[in-house]
């Protein structure tokens, strides 16, 4: 083992039955995605730096992003992020597009970050997005979509909630507490960092950006005020449009949630674990109405959020919701090859079933029968087919079915109709 190459640090190998859970993921996405009218769309995996470093986070930009030149000296990026990519191809084509827009997109990401539990530097994230809307009510339906998308995993209100914030209705209460404008962008950060610091090291943050006392307990007012949302409209909208859609069992207000991208404007969201084995938060959203114009477009509103496959998968092994039969053959078939005589035979056999339409795996060498049977076993295809000497000679096949272990010798002429009734 010592001389071989080792993947790198922050990346996975996606052996087929670890593709099988990504495309399984992938699949579910699009399902949900799909059944709310949004369409798939993707962007390029390389961009400049440039289109980040007026739209993102400076952490993002300077700290987290896998940054080189390419052969003219440009600096270009692998994509940390998928927003900036959207705003810009939205603006490229603005007058041409018919809004409002849905779309949804679900591809590799990559971040220079410490690889841990629920952090990778490769990872795949589906993004949806609603262009051309400023309701709370689309807000309500991205967060109604993320609700869908558990539920369909079979995650319950008891093992994930989507915390709910205001960045309008925070500002204001900032504001009235006595932070300055000029401050509440550092303040609402730390806010933010409530749940992932010590309380004495949360406060001893505060303190070095200038909270007073009187100010540090006006916050921590605010942050147990439960009902503080119902001062603010848009919250009061989103919950009853949340309540309509049959969700609001999945949701909880966090006057502490604030997301920490600066391009969020209204509605924030993030998703968590409730029973903390997964403390990193699921996902994380909401309004961005500043962004398109930030791009060269004219304004448009926008809502939408972003979710990785590492955190989600974890939770979803961690309660045994990953179906266990996954990773196997995609084939249903195996035709087995007896002899050298009947190699031919069972080529054309083969052939002739997925012209049918059945998924068929042909045993590709000479081996004893038990040899090939233990490998439909392993592989997990449920049927197996036998052309021997007596079957040729009689041109007839043997189907067994390895799930009952039943077996029967049919007319070979007979087999797709056979084949169809068990697939039924």
């Amino acid at each position: 083992m010592k001389g071989i190459i080792q993947p790198l640090k922050g990346t996975r190998d996606f052996y087929p039955e670890l593709m099988a859970i990504r495309n399984w993921l992938y699949n579910t996405i699009r399902q949900v995605s799909e059944s709310f009218g949004y369409q798939e769309y993707e962007a390029p995996f390389l961009e400049s730096i440039d289109l980040y470093a007026a739209k993102s986070g400076e952490e993002l930009v300077n700290k987290q992003s896998f940054v080189f030149p390419d052969r003219s000296g440009d600096m270009i990026t692998l994509r940390p992020e998928l927003t900036p990519s959207l705003t810009r191809m939205i603006a490229q084509r603005q007058r041409q597009l018919t809004f409002p827009l849905r779309w949804w997109s679900f591809g590799p990401f990559w971040r220079y970050e410490t690889p841990q539990r629920g952090r990778t530097r490769e990872f795949f994230q589906w993004n949806i997005d609603l262009i051309g809307v400023d309701t709370p009510e689309a807000d309500a339906e991205l967060i109604t979509i993320l609700a869908t998308f558990f539920k369909s995993l079979g995650l319950k209100p008891q093992d994930v909630n989507i915390q709910v914030n205001d960045r309008h209705l925070l500002d204001g209460e900032l504001a009235g507490i006595g932070f300055p404008a000029d401050s509440r962008r550092e303040i609402s950060r730390w806010i933010d960092r409530r749940d992932k610091l010590g309380q004495a090291e949360w406060e001893e943050y505060g303190s070095n950006l200038g909270v007073s006392n009187t100010q540090l307990k006006a916050v921590k007012q605010l942050l147990k005020n439960d009902d503080l949302w119902k001062k603010s409209n848009e919250l009061v909208r989103a919950f009853a449009a949340l309540n309509a859609m049959g969700m609001m069992e999945y949701i909880k207000y966090n006057p502490a949630v604030v997301r920490g991208l600066d391009y969020y404007t209204g509605i924030v969201f993030e998703a968590f674990d409730i029973s903390g084995n997964v403390p990193r938060a699921i996902m994380g959203g909401g309004r961005y109405n500043n962004l398109l114009a930030d791009v060269g477009g004219e304004p448009l509103p926008a809502t939408g959020f972003a979710m990785g496959d590492v955190v989600i998968s974890l939770i979803l092994e961690g309660k045994g919701l990953i179906p266990k039969e996954m990773g196997g053959s995609p084939a249903s078939i195996l035709v087995t090859v007896f002899d050298s005589e009947r190699l031919i035979t069972s080529l054309e056999l083969a052939a002739e079933l997925r012209s049918a339409g059945f998924m068929v795996a042909c045993y590709p060498e000479l081996a004893k029968l038990p040899k090939q049977f233990k490998y439909a076993d392993r592989m997990r295809i449920s049927t197996v087919i036998v052309i021997g000497p007596d079957e040729a000679a009689s041109d007839q096949v043997t189907i067994k079915d390895l799930t009952t272990g039943k077996q029967q010798t049919i007319s070979r002429r007979d087999t797709v109709k056979i084949l169809m009734g068990l697939k039924a």
